[in-house]
């Protein structure tokens, strides 16, 4: 049955905050588990909704799977079973990309179902095809899937893969199929976010050579056997930025304990230069302060070591309380300024120039309103929203949310927040 937030805004917030496991990093961590024989144990699991279907297609692929405590799994992928895939999931979970490099590193041909995701925009796989295909790799669509073929005995010489954008999944499936390849892979254009940098230290680990992670060139060296890795998931960079973005925006006194603060160096120093005060009161620790005066001039989404996509739609949202015009731009996705019709409902000043760009105008007194949610980063910006908004407002289809953020609404009340799930 669907589920709602109904949130009582306008409270000040106060307290500490811990920030749970990466999901962007367990996804490729869950799939390099699948190139070797022997077990693996993930620790720092983030149990939330993405995490549970990537498992769900694992064990249908007879992967076993146990839970050794709360947030720390055991796999092992020796009886793994492509052929049993749950295509239906797959079809509903971007995420499940992933498992095309691994399923065809250890079996050298597999059908796999074109996989699902968020309402954000077209998002084809077009890249994953043709960085296979510069491999060597025989791909063919039948059905609603693709049919990938590879001789590993005809991998005789090192190759180069230039790929046609900044995927992050892209680069981590060329990285998980060319842990295990003979020769050297070298990976141009390769995207060199965080979660590509810890992939490769867990594949390091399980004995494969990788040289480059976080800048735009990687090179792989394949092992001729991977081993089992044990890794703890790092915090999520995302998360903490998004818990960051809420202080903000209700103007409240929040630790945020387990920030990555590697992987948000540039978030960081624009937030400070916006107006926004903060104090790194430990190792991974930020005390966010409420701030005086607030002035944003432009959001716009890069790749890594820029401005993150995932964090704009929080900062949509704190831009409604700044003063003057902020420029919104996504260029990536055209579906990431959905969030903002919610804003407009609420009462924000927004402009949408085109489905990239938009104009917001502050600050602005919102007001409680009922919500619609089309994806998890603009989920968790409306409910910001709604934190800060006077009066009720209603936030509808919260699985979204819960696919990216664990329990989000217990965590939110331990601050003060007056937020509770509702079914429909």
């Amino acid at each position: 049955m669907a589920e709602k937030f109904i949130i009582q805004g306008g409270k000040k917030l106060s307290g500490t905050i811990d920030v749970r496991g990466a999901k962007n990093v367990t996804f490729p961590v869950l799939a390099a588990a699948l190139l070797s024989k022997e077990e693996c144990v993930i620790s720092n699991i983030p149990l939330i909704e993405d995490v549970f279907r990537m498992l769900e297609i694992m064990e249908s692929m007879q992967v076993k799977i146990v839970w050794k405590g709360k947030r720390t799994l055991k796999i092992n992928a020796k009886d793994l079973d492509p052929a049993k895939i749950k295509g239906e999931i797959v079809r509903k979970f971007r995420g499940s990309i992933l498992l095309i490099g691994p399923l065809l590193a250890r079996f050298g041909e597999v059908s796999f179902p074109y996989p699902g995701g968020c309402i954000i925009g077209a998002r084809p796989i077009d890249t994953h095809l043709d960085a296979f295909s510069q491999l060597g790799v025989e791909i063919t669509s039948q059905n609603k899937s693709f049919k990938f073929k590879f001789n590993k005995e005809k991998f005789k010489e090192d190759k180069e893969v230039i790929l046609n954008e900044f995927s992050v999944t892209a680069t981590e499936n060329i990285m998980l199929f060319a842990a295990s390849l003979p020769k050297k892979v070298t990976l141009k254009i390769a995207d060199s976010d965080y979660q590509i940098q810890e992939l490769a230290k867990v594949l390091k680990k399980m004995g494969a050579k990788i040289k480059g992670a976080g800048t735009h060139t990687i090179t792989i060296q394949g092992a001729k056997k991977m081993k089992g890795v044990k890794y703890k998931i790092i915090g999520d960079p995302i998360e903490a930025g998004t818990f960051i973005l809420m202080a903000a925006a209700t103007k409240s006194p929040i630790t945020i304990k387990n920030v990555e603060l590697g992987y948000l160096e540039f978030f960081l120093k624009r937030l400070r230069v916006f107006g926004v005060p903060y104090e790194i009161t430990a190792k991974k620790t930020i005390k966010v302060k409420p701030w005086k005066t607030l002035k944003i001039d432009k959001i716009q989404s890069l790749p890594y070591p820029g401005m993150p996509s995932d964090l704009q739609s929080a900062f949509g949202v704190l831009s409604t309380q700044a003063k003057g015009s902020t420029l919104i731009h996504d260029p990536l996705y055209e579906g990431r300024l959905k969030y903002l019709e919610g804003l407009i409902k609420m009462g924000a000043d927004i402009i949408f120039a085109d489905p990239h760009r938009a104009i917001i105008n502050g600050p602005s007194r919102l007001y409680g309103s009922d919500l619609g949610v089309f994806d998890l980063r603009g989920g968790a910006a409306l409910i910001v929203a709604a934190l800060i908004a006077e009066g009720e407002s209603i936030v509808n289809n919260v699985y979204q949310v819960d696919r990216g953020y664990e329990k989000i609404e217990k965590r939110l009340r331990k601050l003060g927040a007056d937020i509770k799930r509702v079914k429909n």
